[in-house]
């Protein structure tokens, strides 16, 4: 299974970003082989606009299976779901944790956005 973990830092002790298309960073886990890449997320940080949908085909770029965030957007949302990809809200933690959450299937996939469009 690969993850997507929207990331504060660069390593796994990181904590989750609750900003979905926004966020600094992704960490993308592969637990395959316990493996993880770090994709920097710059060009969407400050974006006046699409965020969101540019963020969610960076990950999706990444054949990623579930995606962690604290908040998806309506269009990051549809983008996700359209490409087959789960998204499941929770930034309580480390990413560490996220990753051990979805390992263990503890994470519920939302049914829908949980956030408006444009919400920082």
């Amino acid at each position: 299974m690969r993850i997507a973990v929207s990331s504060q830092g660069r390593d796994l002790d990181s904590m989750v970003d609750p900003r979905f298309g926004r966020t600094p960073y992704f960490i993308i886990y592969d637990t395959s082989d316990d493996s993880f890449e770090v994709l920097n997320n710059d060009q969407n940080v400050q974006a006046a606009q699409g965020a969101g949908v540019q963020a969610a085909q960076i990950v999706a770029d990444k054949r990623v299976d579930i995606v962690i965030s604290g908040n998806f957007g309506p269009k990051a949302f549809a983008t996700l779901s359209a490409a087959g990809i789960k998204a499941a809200t929770w930034a309580e933690g480390k990413v560490s944790q996220a990753i051990e959450l979805a390992r263990n299937d503890q994470l519920k996939p939302a049914g829908s956005p949980n956030v408006e469009g444009h919400w920082q």
